[in-house]
């Protein structure tokens, strides 16, 4: 989900020992766990609620064949486990990393290529790749490496108030398996029907725009890793149908991310398009009970080979160079990588996605959920992610957004978006001279 990006950008080295006290008060060695003796490793993350969480279960599991096995885990937020890796990286000090570390996908390849002497390689025969989406799993694949293991989802959804649909007419049915045009003439209905807009989005914020992009197979870099943003036909299209969502009055532009969850909370839009973890704050709204569904997002009907599926956020785990490696892969591929137990347990209580595909059977995610009107939202989405296109991200994908960013504020005010593209694409190139 959305996270500051807190980097650093000078290029001066901090102190490794300010970093840590920053940041806690460091890693113990990978054998001392907690309670002594027995096979340990220590692993980085963020969220108590939801990614450590998750870890506590994951050791619990391995603990019923490795009874002696415990964790260490350091709790670290993203807005600091980012500057720890560049710090230890360019310190070259890799004895200071733990075994494992939690990675957002997005910032994957542009670590493993600027610093590749922090992570370790999956082996080939550690776990089988092909039972996760090929889109998540090519986040963290580097010249055809496997550097992480995919965890929470990032699948999209598109979610919608059922009654508001209700009362301009419409079913979940008549918006799935649209295209965007389809989207902005019914939204246009529902709005002059009940006056609500069907979604909302932040403004300067790129995540709509990026998983339209990513819903027709494309990204801001082509297969050369060059930037593609001035002349991407697909993201010229984007940027029309985000400049007409806007004046149609179809999509509802806030200032800030609690303007935006209270908008579709307290009923101000019809419903949101993001990753699946936004059902999370979507079922805060308790009163909603029963009022919302799930299905696919729109497509880019102009685009060849455009389909109804995205993708947004989402994580993987890193083995580091300094990781007593066999167990760090063992644990890993037994549990986030192969038990359908962790992620019964914690899809009831954090709410987290498996992007491990054979989860998606088991009888948790086929129960009904009653505050989607009884949809079986959680296998279902785990079959879209197995349909989200691969897109290229690289190194510079940070600054690319950021570009495409600005460009999208001027689109909306009335720039030429062409004109506005082409000075995005100018500014990456500039970055990545």
């Amino acid at each position: 989900m959305s996270v500051s990006r807190r980097m650093i950008a000078t290029g001066a080295l901090v102190p490794l020992c300010l970093m840590m006290a920053a940041c806690g008060s460091g890693t113990p060695p990978a054998d001392q766990s907690a309670g002594g003796g027995g096979s340990s490793l220590t692993v980085w993350a963020w969220d108590p609620a939801f990614n450590i969480y998750a870890l506590r279960e994951a050791e619990k599991i391995y603990q019923k064949d490795h009874p002696d096995f415990t964790l260490n885990i350091v709790e670290t937020p993203w807005d600091d486990l980012q500057p720890k890796l560049t710090t230890i990286a360019q310190a070259a000090q890799s004895d200071q990393l733990p075994d494992i570390f939690l990675m957002q996908n997005y910032s994957f390849q542009k670590n493993v290529v600027n610093y590749p002497d922090i992570f370790s390689t999956f082996d080939a025969d550690a776990l089988d790749f092909t039972q996760f989406p090929e889109s998540v799993v090519a986040s963290s694949t580097v010249d055809g490496a496997h550097y992480g293991l995919p965890f929470d989802s990032g699948t999209a959804i598109h979610a919608l108030r059922t009654d508001v649909l209700e009362q301009a007419g419409y079913t979940i049915s008549d918006f799935t398996d649209i295209t965007w045009d389809e989207y902005i003439d019914k939204g246009k209905d529902v709005l002059a029907k009940t006056g609500k807009p069907l979604m909302s989005t932040m403004a300067g914020n790129s995540d709509l725009v990026m998983m339209m992009l990513q819903s027709a197979g494309r990204g801001l870099f082509n297969k050369e890793g060059e930037p593609d943003i001035a002349k991407n036909d697909a993201l010229l299209e984007v940027a029309r149908v985000y400049k007409e969502l806007i004046e149609s009055g179809v999509l509802l532009i806030v200032n800030s991310w609690d303007e935006y969850i209270g908008s579709f909370v307290n009923g101000s839009v019809a419903g949101t398009i993001n990753g699946v973890w936004i059902a999370a704050s979507i079922q805060t709204a308790e009163d909603q009970s029963g009022k919302w569904a799930v299905t696919n997002v729109p497509s880019l009907s102009k685009i060849d080979g455009a389909t109804n599926y995205t993708a947004n956020g989402g994580s993987s785990w890193a083995i580091s160079a300094n990781a007593d490696k066999a167990l760090a892969q063992d644990f890993l591929a037994s549990t986030f990588g192969g038990s359908v137990e962790l992620y019964d347990t914690i899809l009831p209580k954090a709410g987290a996605i498996a992007n491990w595909i054979p989860a998606g059977q088991s009888s948790v995610y086929s129960q009904p959920q009653d505050f989607f009107g009884g949809q079986k939202v959680y296998s279902e989405v785990v079959a879209y992610g197995a349909k989200v296109p691969t897109v290229r991200t690289g190194v510079y994908h940070t600054e690319a957004r950021d570009a495409v960013n600005t460009a999208l504020t001027q689109i909306a005010s009335g720039q030429d978006a062409a004109t506005a593209l082409a000075t995005a694409q100018e500014t990456v190139e500039f970055a990545m001279k």
